[in-house]
């Protein structure tokens, strides 16, 4: 697994309105968190024609990408673990398009109400989101690149075959660095060194790891695990929780 882990998807079983302040980054519903098989070496492009629709660009096939190295990323608007992530894909984008990068935002929804067109267009405004975004509201994306996490990147060269992919936060360096080597291969001439500086703000700034004493979890007592208020849980109870 990648340094940022990745944690398991939840469902809630309190107030689900609470889901879009609480985010994960894996769809199985088993608590031990499992590397999932690698796509490395397959070519899933074809599986874009699985969108239920595109915001920022006419529906885009494997076809027309050909040539082209892309960087797709499976995320949904309610997770914060992929609104942390968007600053980079947003900069690499920026960063890498006039030397053929075609990012592609794949958004694939955890709950009904993210599968909604009107929803995911407001989410990209209020974050910025300027490439292209293919809606899977059926999941039909998700299936072609067996994936099992938000966020999840996959980096695809010009021949259209996943070379590299990276799971969950962090490790951002590498990634754009995995940018620059097939750009590099596909344009064949050397790519800048150098690496994006990305400042999130607000929901987008990046965890502070020291501060961390419960890992992501379920919301609801059914499920919580290392929960680290003092006292426990209050089942079923009004209670005031603190921190340690």
């Amino acid at each position: 697994m990648p340094a940022a882990s990745c944690w398991i998807k939840m469902r809630l079983s309190i107030v689900a309105a609470i889901a879009v302040l609480i985010c994960v980054a894996v769809s199985a519903p088993s608590i031990e968190a499992q590397d999932p098989p690698s796509i490395v070496g397959s070519s899933p492009l074809p599986g874009l024609s699985g969108a239920t629709g595109w915001i920022n660009s006419p529906p885009l096939t494997a076809k027309q990408l050909r040539g082209k190295v892309v960087l797709v990323d499976f995320w949904t608007y309610s997770c914060i673990n992929c609104l942390r992530a968007v600053p980079y894909v947003r900069a690499w984008a920026d960063k890498y398009k006039d030397s053929g990068l075609v990012v592609i935002g794949v958004h694939t929804p955890e709950f009904n109400f993210e599968g909604q067109m009107p929803n995911v267009e407001k989410a990209v405004k209020k974050f910025g989101i300027t490439y292209p975004v293919a809606l899977d509201s059926n999941q039909a994306i998700w299936n072609a690149f067996h994936n099992e996490y938000w966020p999840a990147h996959y980096f695809i060269d010009a021949k259209g075959k996943v070379r590299f992919e990276h799971f969950g936060e962090g490790d951002y360096d590498q990634s754009e660095r995995w940018i620059q080597q097939l750009l590099k291969e596909a344009n064949a001439k050397p790519m800048p060194a150098s690496t994006v500086s990305v400042h999130g703000q607000g929901v987008q700034a990046a965890a502070d790891v020291s501060e961390v004493r419960s890992p992501e979890t379920y919301v609801g007592y059914a499920r919580a695990d290392q929960f680290s208020s003092p006292g426990g849980i209050r089942r079923d109870a009004e209670h005031l929780y603190a921190r340690q």
